[in-house]
């Protein structure tokens, strides 16, 4: 026997074959395995956060007709929004343990299957406590649901060996614009029966998708993502304090989210533009942050995260807080489309750096960031109630500002 001579041979199963220098490295047909791995689980991936957005989009755009049906009053409907809500706080919490302990796969299938199936039980809820309890189930299969594709996407991104999470957030928007118009263009369609259709389509084809979900779990034990894992920053994992600032970030970002949604358009009446020219705003602001996201990994690879993040908060902030100043319905749109381009592969990086910390993190993170969403529409009518609409309109321009200038602390721990 020579020194070269490996005093084992590998099986013949084995994904891996020694080296002359002692080394082992994958065969042919396991590295063409290992790399189908990504592929798979990114089509899978694309499909979950597509669906998602098509569920929110009309679920949000047919409110009006859920209150009529059920003759609910502002203060009822917000009763259904606040238990959908701590639906899904709930849900990021938990689908955050269940991600740290199982693996995101499991948090896929089921929580998707629950999402549709619970929007399609919202449509035909008739009375306020019926809607209340549904919503909670709307609300907490969602946060399960945001925890899995979450976490799933940087284990995906960690088989890649390169950025890809703002591609899949592309998929999430796409699909939000996509249910938008099609609530658009169903207006004459009761909206039970546009709930039932879009609700039992997501479960049909989430539960058709579930024995895929194996691409998931098989790439976190391969030989390829565990070798990128050992040496990635996210086995050290994360400090309490860099965990909540990008939690803190995040909200920051959603909260310009929430503006966009439920002001924009008002943004744009209180301008003196038409109805029409009032709607196209937050199309605008989505298709802009549609564009970005399809551009961000590839911004992301060449310049990195810490620098599209900042140069986009900084384009946010400024085009927004331009367009308030200007005090015009053409320079607000322009804003609103800034805002939208700007904060774009924000989350999808503050997400990606949660991961380092682990499924649990990314909950975390999620779960502090969806606090902005949820509260920043009503601060922001709060703060127009005592002052105007465009003096409340600063807050998310100065926390775009904000997110620039600690998006390198966050974003670098």
């Amino acid at each position: 026997m020579t020194p070269d001579t490996p005093t084992t041979a590998p099986r013949a199963d084995s994904p891996l074959r020694h080296t002359r220098d002692g080394g082992r490295t994958m065969t042919p047909t396991a590295a063409a395995d290992a790399a189908a791995l990504p592929r798979a689980a990114r089509r899978l991936l694309t499909g979950f956060f597509a669906g998602l957005g098509v569920v929110m989009a009309v679920w949000g755009a047919r409110m009006p007709a859920v209150q009529a049906a059920a003759h609910l009053g502002p203060g009822q409907l917000a009763v259904v929004l606040l238990a959908a809500a701590a639906g899904m706080v709930a849900g990021l919490q938990i689908g955050g343990r269940l991600a740290q302990r199982h693996g995101p796969a499991r948090l896929l299938t089921g929580p998707a299957v629950v999402f549709g199936l619970s929007l399609a039980a919202l449509g035909q809820c008739r009375t306020l406590m019926s809607l209340s309890a549904v919503a909670v189930a709307f609300g907490l299969s969602h946060g399960l649901l945001d925890v899995g594709v979450n976490a799933a996407a940087v284990q995906c991104q960690h088989g890649y060996g390169r950025s890809i999470i703002s591609g899949l957030h592309a998929a999430y928007s796409l699909g939000a614009l996509t249910g938008a118009g099609l609530a658009a263009v169903t207006t004459w369609v009761s909206h039970q029966a546009v709930f039932a259709a879009v609700g039992a389509g997501l479960a049909l084809t989430a539960a058709a998708a579930g024995p895929k979900t194996q691409h998931i779990q098989a790439l976190a034990q391969s030989p390829s993502s565990a070798e990128r894992a050992s040496n990635s920053p996210r086995s050290t994992g994360l400090g309490r304090s860099t965990m909540w600032l990008l939690g803190s970030l995040a909200a920051a970002c959603l909260l310009a989210e929430g503006a966009a949604t439920d002001w924009a358009a008002v943004h744009l009446r209180h301008l003196g533009a038409s109805e029409s020219a009032a709607a196209s705003a937050y199309a605008l602001y989505s298709a802009a942050m549609a564009a970005g996201r399809l551009l961000g990994d590839r911004l992301t690879a060449r310049y990195g995260a810490i620098t599209v993040v900042r140069a986009g908060a900084l384009l946010a902030s400024a085009g927004l807080g331009a367009s308030l100043i200007t005090d015009s319905a053409p320079a607000a749109l322009a804003g609103w489309m800034a805002l939208g381009l700007g904060l774009s592969t924000a989350v999808p990086s503050l997400i990606t750096a949660a991961g380092r910390g682990g499924p649990r993190a990314v909950g975390t993170v999620a779960a502090t960031g969806y606090t902005g969403l949820l509260a920043g529409p009503a601060a922001i009518g709060a703060l127009a109630s005592i002052l105007t609409l465009p003096t409340a309109l600063v807050l998310p321009v100065a926390l775009a500002a904000v997110v620039a200038a600690t998006a390198r602390r966050a974003l670098e721990s």
